[in-house]
């Protein structure tokens, strides 16, 4: 795995897919002074991003009706006629995993760009069926943004989204130069990091660190599906957090997952294994045993996982704050971190059932701890006693 760089910005690129990370990447290069260019199977889409200020739709004026050919609905609306741009001079196929080698194809035949890239979440299997097709994969290099939101759609979409997050690029012996740099002039436009990584690897890699997670969120939210109202009602911010992921798109994951299978599926009969001997043990009553040492496997790798801007895991103190819940009471609680000089590392809001207040926690070096307990409290806001100190 190595870093690229390159401080070359795109003049022009074609956006083909304006979903969630489609027409975030769009508005970050709109913000950069790129000409972006959309397209979309949903003409709805690339409505709602142009509206957005993401860029100008790749499609012109209608033309008289025909029968849409299936390559061209796989990135376009079929009722109209390609704009007289001119070729890109990178096209980004933001489409889901089992749609970028026929988007490819369809881009490539019809020059929408010079070069061309993917974000799909999977690269090996979408590249081998690339390559089987008989696209040109000279001019194309996999690449894939670690940002996303459980949220999707144009509406959902942040300029800001891939600010510091890492982006994988899985150039092959066959990619060119050009795409490259181009692919790398795209990810540092966008406030990312490029990191080059074999297509292999990054797929074993995201289904751990990704599609496995989602998973297993998903089958503890399931658990919810069916339970008492009154029980839900007591949910605190653990099952929140656990179960955040699960809200994504199915259909999209789905189709991640089954492009990522083996890998997942691997990681999964792990994961199951360790349940299942967690609850022998619970029904045995051999706590001491597998459930202890899942627990401290648990403590272990969550400890492993890199801490902010990529650097060590930091152990942090959260101060706890009973807050209202009005507008500005977040923007004061902050001012007043601010002006004890403290920085505030990380924060958690949990929301009261019933109540119009909430807990926040606010996760500062344990040496600021006591300083910001102590201001806080001085201006009026409720610290529990023995809470920081």
């Amino acid at each position: 795995m190595s870093r690229v760089e390159t401080k070359v910005a795109p003049g022009r690129v074609a956006v083909i897919g304006t979903g969630l990370i489609g027409t975030s990447i769009a508005l970050a290069l709109r913000g950069r002074g790129t000409e972006v260019l959309l397209a979309d199977r949903d003409p709805a889409a690339v409505r709602l991003a142009a509206d957005a200020g993401a860029g100008t739709p790749l499609y012109g004026r209608p033309h008289e009706p025909r029968e849409p050919s299936v390559s061209l609905e796989s990135f376009g609306p079929a009722d109209f006629e390609p704009a007289d741009f001119g070729p890109a001079d990178l096209a980004i196929l933001a489409v889901p995993p089992g749609a970028v080698p026929a988007a490819l194809l369809e881009a490539q035949k019809r020059g929408v760009a010079r070069v061309y890239t993917d974000v799909a979440s999977v690269k090996e299997r979408p590249m081998a069926e690339a390559v089987r097709l008989g696209c040109d994969m000279t001019t194309y290099v996999g690449g894939h943004p670690m940002g996303g939101r459980e949220r999707s759609g144009p509406l959902a979409a942040q300029a800001d989204l891939f600010l510091g997050r890492p982006w994988v690029l899985c150039p092959t012996r066959d990619t060119g130069e050009e795409a490259v740099e181009a692919a790398t002039a795209l990810i540092l436009a966008c406030g990312a990091t490029p990191v080059v990584m074999d297509a292999a690897d990054h797929d074993r890699a995201v289904a751990l660190i990704s599609h496995t997670p989602h998973v297993v969120s998903a089958a503890m939210a399931a658990r919810f599906a069916g339970a008492p109202g009154g029980v839900l009602s007591l949910t605190g911010q653990g099952a929140r957090d656990v179960t955040r992921i699960a809200a994504g798109d199915p259909e999209l994951w789905l189709g991640i997952l089954c492009a990522n299978a083996r890998p997942i599926a691997d990681l999964l009969e792990e994961v199951a294994r360790d349940l299942v001997t967690a609850a022998a043990g619970l029904r045995e009553g051999e706590t001491e045993g597998a459930v202890a040492d899942l627990l401290a496997r648990g403590v272990a790798g969550h400890g492993r996982i890199p801490g902010k801007h990529g650097g060590r895991p930091r152990r942090y103190t959260a101060v706890p704050v009973l807050v209202a819940d009005r507008p500005g009471e977040l923007a004061l609680l902050f001012q007043a971190a601010g002006v004890a000089g403290i920085n505030i590392e990380d924060v958690a809001i949990e929301h009261s059932p019933g109540r119009s207040v909430g807990l926040v926690e606010l996760s500062v070096r344990p040496e600021s701890a006591q300083d910001l307990a102590r201001e806080l409290r001085a201006r009026g806001w409720s610290v529990p006693v023995g809470e920081a100190d």
